[in-house]
């Protein structure tokens, strides 16, 4: 995984779990700018909110998906700004997160 080395990793998710996790996160959570939608799949952002996640989840599914979005940093402006994922993701978008990570909370 690309981002192993930089993230605190909590062995709560098998990798076979971790992978279903990412691919679940890729096609249903995405950013909005304006009216624009970006899948995070398609931004690249996937796997490493999946690992975030994960290393949350025993915190439950609320506090996971809250964490782990102010965790990831999105670049802009070809990195002249870093924000959190958190603050790109609607609402609704944060409550579909949880509703995801409810499943893998043990």
């Amino acid at each position: 995984m690309t981002y192993l080395k930089n993230f605190r990793i909590s062995m709560t998710l098998t990798p076979i779990e971790l992978k279903d996790l990412q691919s679940a996160i890729a096609d249903r959570i995405y950013l909005q700018v304006s009216s624009w939608h970006l899948y995070l799949g398609d931004a690249g952002l996937d796997e490493e909110l999946a690992i975030e996640c994960n290393a949350y989840l025993d915190q439950g599914a609320s506090v996971a998906a809250r964490r782990a979005l102010e965790s990831v940093q999105v670049a802009l402006g070809g990195g002249n700004t870093r924000l959190p994922l958190a603050r790109l993701i609607p609402n609704a978008q944060l409550f579909d997160l949880e509703e995801i990570l409810d499943t893998y909370c043990r």
